[in-house]
C-alpha cells in the first residue's frame, strides 16, 4: 500500500493508479492570469476577441480594483487562446489548475471537508460556467494539487485535465 503523509493525516494512495496521476501532471487545466485595466466593457472585450479565434471560455473569475482588475480564465483551447494574446500584446500569466467535476447541489462540501482533512490551503476556487451532460466543476488553485488531486480521487471525485475540457 502506498500511504501519503500529510499534515492532516495518513492517507492510502493505493486505489490512485499510477497512469491517472500520469495523465493528470502531463495534461492539467490551464488557466491564463490577465492583468488589465478596469474599465467598462474590457471583459467582453476579452471574451468577444476569444470567440472571434473560435476559443470559448469555460470558466471565469475577475476581481476588480478601483485601476485594474485581475481575470482569470480557462478556455477549451489554450494554445490559441495564448497565440491570441500574444498577437494582441496581452500580458497573461498561465497556471495549472485542479480542476473536480462535482454535483453542484451536494458536492462542495465533500471536496471542502476533504482538503480541510488534508489541511491543503485553497488560494482561491470558482465554478466553470457550464459542463456536458448536466456536470458542475471546480476550478481551485491550492498549495499542493498534486496531493489535494490524489486525495479527492481517493474519495472517488473526478479530475478533469485540459483533454475533458476541450472542444
Amino acid at each position: 500500500m502506498i500511504f501519503i503523509e500529510s499534515r492532516g493525516g495518513r492517507f492510502n494512495m493505493a486505489n490512485v493508479p499510477t497512469k491517472i496521476m500520469e495523465g493528470l501532471r502531463s495534461d492539467p487545466v490551464v488557466q491564463f492570469s490577465i492583468f488589465t485595466e478596469n474599465k467598462v466593457g474590457r471583459l467582453l472585450e476579452m471574451v468577444n476577441l476569444l470567440a472571434d479565434h473560435n476559443v470559448h471560455v469555460v470558466a471565469l473569475t475577475s476581481l476588480d480594483a478601483s485601476e485594474s482588475s485581475i481575470t482569470r480564465l480557462v478556455v477549451d483551447d489554450p494554445g490559441a487562446a495564448k497565440e491570441v494574446f500574444q498577437q494582441e500584446a496581452i500580458q497573461f500569466a498561465e497556471t495549472p489548475l485542479l480542476v473536480v467535476e462535482v454535483n453542484a447541489m451536494t458536492d462542495l462540501r465533500l471536496v471542502l471537508a476533504a482538503l480541510l482533512q488534508t489541511e491543503i490551503n485553497i488560494h482561491y476556487i470558482y465554478p466553470f460556467i457550464g459542463r456536458p451532460k448536466g456536470k458542475s466543476a471546480l476550478a481551485i488553485h491550492l498549495e499542493d494539487p498534486e496531493l489535494a488531486g490524489q486525495v479527492l480521487m481517493e474519495k472517488e471525485f473526478r479530475i478533469l485535465t485540459q483533454r475533458d475540457i476541450a472542444r
